[in-house]
């Protein structure tokens, strides 16, 4: 079982990962070859990158919300298929849950898999530095293989020399090459992160940018030396599952346009070999729900940036709204929570009508108000599972609600502390976006609870 693979790390948080592991995509499929994207962690931004780059669906590996297992089969599904995979990781090589082993660290991710570790390193304002920066992440973990290192924001040949010079005297990891300094390169940023991928309209010029820098003075064929992964390296515990697609048994209407985006990609997946066709529609520019649904799923987004146009989309407001008032299942997360408040206060603190739902309001704040992994158990019956059921999550917003909302019964509590979902008749929403896979049942649940519809 052959294939090829490497993991893209940064010293830390803006080291440049997201450009060097993009631009390599780019590359990697300007030559021909069938590029399978990954991103540690739970992050939407970069994935939507990913798939532009590499015309491949990007899937998270985290091994917290999906354990070990669920990593080990989610990449080997999709790698297997590829010519090479690329994985980018997440903040700083070491950097995951304030536990021993660092879970959910691209280092944990990196070791789970036997993967080699490519190391970002910010060149800038530095020379021989580099060599302890490296020495330091080459040694700090046992049993972690960090095999090459691309510097990146580098003032020119001379500074190249001087920084590669520093790593080769002292390091075992070879110096691949760099990225010069370009702010042209750099992609813009907002409170969630990177601005998305559909609203950078010049991102295939970028790209294109990008693949010319990264085959100029990066050593692909070293790369792809280093990602070589053979029989006799790869663990017998890690076989790819045949993945079982039935005929679908529901229809589930999932919301996609420029203020609903958020969602794990294997989450589609669990949903459709559970039984689920999965059918898009904006609730920006569509009139009405797509015909024949048995649910729905609003996952998270941009909304307040799109609040004007969701609210006068009173057609598809009211559609909503019916489908839900009468018992049709609904399952939202964070954005599409917000979406089914009574409305939303944006940045400018203008008011937007929203579906009316729940009877509160949700209101931007200027700061970020939860950032985390979460635990969850089921205190009643769901759309995602049974009482006493857990889950596991993330979550990330810089909203808030007015209030709780008193026409609404809790779902489920936090482990680690209070909190909770909500529902009203059929429909539940949340803050959280959970990953499916942190519980095998999900999906069957999902699909029994909207065709059985209680």
């Amino acid at each position: 079982m052959a294939y090829r693979a490497v993991v893209i790390a940064g010293t830390h948080s803006g080291s440049g990962k997201t450009t060097v592991s993009i631009g390599l995509m780019a590359a990697l499929k300007r030559r021909g070859l069938i590029v399978q994207p990954f991103k540690i962690g739970p992050d939407y931004i970069d994935p939507g990158f990913h798939t532009v780059a590499c015309g491949a669906y990007s899937y998270n590996l985290d091994t917290w919300m999906m354990g070990e297992e669920g990593v080990k089969e989610t990449f080997l599904n999709r790698a297997m298929a590829s010519d090479i995979a690329i994985i980018e990781g997440v903040m700083g090589l070491f950097d995951g849950r304030n536990d021993p082993g660092a879970s959910s660290s691209t280092a944990h991710v990196a070791k789970v898999l036997g993967l080699p570790v490519i190391l970002v390193v910010d060149g800038g304002s530095m020379a021989q530095s580099a060599g302890a920066i490296v020495y330091g992440f080459e040694n700090f973990m046992p049993g972690l293989q960090v095999a090459g290192v691309i510097f990146n924001n580098v003032a020119g040949v001379a500074h190249y020399g001087m920084i590669r010079e520093a790593v080769e005297e002292r390091c075992k990891a070879e110096v691949l090459g760099y990225v010069p300094r370009d702010p042209g390169l750099s992609i813009p940023e907002r409170h969630l992160g990177l601005v998305s991928s559909g609203e950078k309209g010049d991102l295939p010029e970028i790209l294109d940018n990008l693949a010319g820098i990264i085959n100029s003075h990066i050593d692909m064929e070293g790369l792809l030396r280093m990602s070589k992964r053979d029989e006799d390296q790869t663990d017998s515990d890690m076989s790819p599952a045949a993945p079982r697609m039935p005929l679908p048994r529901i229809r589930i209407a999932v919301a996609l346009d420029d203020a609903f985006w958020f969602y794990y990609r294997e989450n589609f997946d669990i949903l459709q070999t559970a039984g689920a066709e999965i059918v898009f529609f904006s609730p920006l520019r569509d009139e009405a729900l797509p015909p024949d649904i048995d649910g729905i799923y609003l996952g998270g987004g941009y909304p307040e940036l799109y609040a004007r146009g969701l609210s006068e989309n009173r057609s598809m407001i009211e559609a909503i709204r019916e489908w839900a008032m009468t018992g049709g299942p609904v399952y939202a997360e964070c954005g599409g929570f917000m979406y089914l408040t009574k409305g939303i206060y944006d940045g400018n603190n203008d008011f937007f009508e929203m579906a009316g739902i729940f009877s509160t309001q949700a209101r931007m704040t200027g700061r970020r108000l939860r950032l985390g992994y979460r635990e969850i158990e089921f205190i009643q019956g769901t759309i995602l599972g049974d009482k006493g059921d857990r889950a596991r999550g993330h979550e990330f917003h810089y909203s808030e609600l007015l209030a709780c909302p008193e026409n609404a019964e809790k779902t489920y509590r936090l482990v680690d502390s209070g909190g909770g979902g909500y529902r009203v008749a059929n429909t539940f929403a949340s803050y959280l976006h959970i990953h499916f896979k942190s519980n095998r049942c999900i999906g069957e649940k999902f699909v029994t609870f909207c065709e059985e519809r209680p």
